[in-house]
């Protein structure tokens, strides 16, 4: 016996969830896309900056800073997106089919990106 399709109201509620969990890892790939990015950065101005001016040398390299900050913000976009999967894989056996994630594809594009300043950066090393 199949069950009775939702009301209204829980319709709308599994649609607010579902676009919660969307904002939710939009929100997570602003911060990683910010952290890839600032990382790359600092890489960048200090690499040269290196080969420009006698620079004095620090406890800790701004060019490993900069890796640092790379692979973090790659590696926590990757953990919120197997965390938003799994979030909409249990609303879909709940509830049915879900929309198409446009926020997993921007963050696969992102990832993409991060993995080609990881290994811009680390190639140059």
């Amino acid at each position: 016996m199949t069950d009775p399709p939702p009301d209204a109201n829980t319709r709308l509620a599994v649609q607010r969830t579902r676009l919660a969990h969307e904002r939710t890892l939009m929100a997570w790939i602003r911060t990683c896309a910010s952290l890839i990015a600032f990382g790359f950065t600092i890489y960048q101005i200090f690499r040269y900056l290196a080969t420009s001016e006698r620079l004095r040398a620090p406890f800790v390299s701004p060019q490993i800073v900069g890796l640092a900050m790379i692979l973090i913000g790659l590696i926590a976009l990757v953990l919120a997106w197997i965390q938003h999967r799994r979030d909409i894989r249990a609303l879909q056996a709940d509830y049915g089919a879900m929309p198409f994630s446009i926020a997993g594809l921007i963050a696969a594009l992102i990832a993409g990106l991060g993995a080609i300043a990881l290994i811009g950066v680390t190639l140059r090393f």
